[in-house]
Order: structure tokens, then sequence, then C-alpha cells
């Protein structure tokens, strides 16, 4: 005996459905993921500069001592003319010092003020909810059924800066159909679907109750059918 053809399509649209979520699911993964190891990566960045300069510091401090000291030259002139040349063979090592390691301080600097930018938006990145919560949450938030096409316009006024694209929305769907996290439904030549917790809610609640003067009426109408 062979397979219902009927079940066997049924079968391979869940498995379909069920493949492109993970899809979905595994690729923001990815981003969140890659997000994190670019700032990562940066600050790892800023600290090998902040290495390299505190590297060359030391090597300029630890080299300041041997360099400082000067032979004195047997010399016949005057004693002030001495002083002077000590003086400045002192002053010039400590200006070039001095302005080596801030030139490089100001670079480290700005690399690191460009990283700490990056970061926020890397973390807003990650911190993007997934497809399937922005429909299971606009769901929730609708008192009766909307077509596929009617979620997708809403999300993509509500989230400009995403796109969503109709065959997406659909297919996660039919994924929540078959979580039986939404209810299906057809009217007329529409599909249209609602929240489970909606379609739950709606189903237990009571039957309107007529007023009093309507169920008198009704009444009277009943035993003026009978009489007749």
């Amino acid at each position: 005996m062979t397979d219902n053809p009927v079940t066997i399509t049924s079968v391979t649209s869940q498995y379909a459905t069920q493949v492109a979520q993970d899809l979905e699911l595994n690729t923001k993964e990815q981003e969140r993921i890659g997000a994190e190891l670019s700032a990562l990566q940066a600050q790892l960045r800023i600290l090998q500069d902040d290495q390299n300069v505190l590297h060359s510091i030391q090597k300029t401090l630890g080299s300041r001592p041997a360099t400082a000291p000067s032979t004195p030259e047997p010399s016949t002139s005057l004693p002030q003319q001495a002083s002077g040349k000590n003086t400045t063979t002192r002053r010039a090592p400590s200006k070039t010092a001095a302005k080596a390691p801030s030139a490089k301080k100001t670079t480290a600097q700005a690399k690191k003020e460009k990283a700490q930018s990056a970061e926020p938006k890397a973390a807003t990145a990650s911190a993007q909810p997934t497809l399937i919560a922005l429909i299971r949450t606009h769901l929730d938030q609708q008192k009766e059924p909307r077509s596929a096409a009617e979620v997708t316009s809403a999300l993509a006024q509500a989230h400009p800066q995403r796109t969503i694209k109709s065959t997406v929305v659909r297919t996660t769907l039919e994924n929540l159909v078959a979580k039986s996290q939404a209810h299906r439904s057809k009217q007329g030549g529409s599909v249209l679907y609602t929240s489970a917790a909606v379609q739950a809610a709606t189903e237990k609640a009571p039957a309107p109750v007529l007023p009093q003067t309507e169920q008198d009426s009704s009444k009277r109408e009943k035993a003026g059918a009978v009489s007749s």
C-alpha cells in the first residue's frame, strides 16, 4: 500500500518550515556572536596598542640614566662656559622624551574612543528581537484574525529598519501553527491566523445573555407560533 500523497505533502511542508526556522535562528545567533567578537577584537587591539606605548615609554625611561651623564672633557675654558654646555646637553633629551610618549598616547586614546563608540552599535544589533518573537507578540495584541500580508505590513511599519518579507512571515506563521502557538482559519479564499491565547480566550467566553425584555418577546413569539 502506498502512503497518502496529501499526508506526505503535509509532512514535507512541516519539515521545510522547521528547517527555515532553524536557519533563521542560526543566522541570528551568528550575527550576535559576530558582533560580540568584533567588539572583543577591537578591545584586544586597543590593549595591544597600549602595550606598545608602555614598552616604548619603558625603554625611554630605562635608557635615560645611561645617556644623561656625560664624561667631562679637560678644558681650559672658563667655568661659566662649561656649565652652559652641560645645561644644553641635559635639556635636549628631556624635550624629546616628553614629546614622543604624548603623541603615542593621543593615537592610542583615539583608537580606544573609536572602539568604545562601536560597542553600543554591536550591542544594539544583538539586542534586537527575532522575527518569531515579533510575529507572536503582534498576534497576541490582535483580537481578530490577521492574514500573512496584514502581519507583514504591520511589522514593516513598526520596524522600518528591518527587511521583513511576506514569504518568511507566512512560513513563520505556519510554523507557529504546527507548534500549537497560533490558530489557522479560512475565510473565503483568505487564510487567517490568530494567537493561540486569543483563540482560547474566545472559545472560553460565555454566550451573550439577552435582556429580560428580549427574552419575554421571544417567549411570546414562540407561544403565538404554537397557538396558530
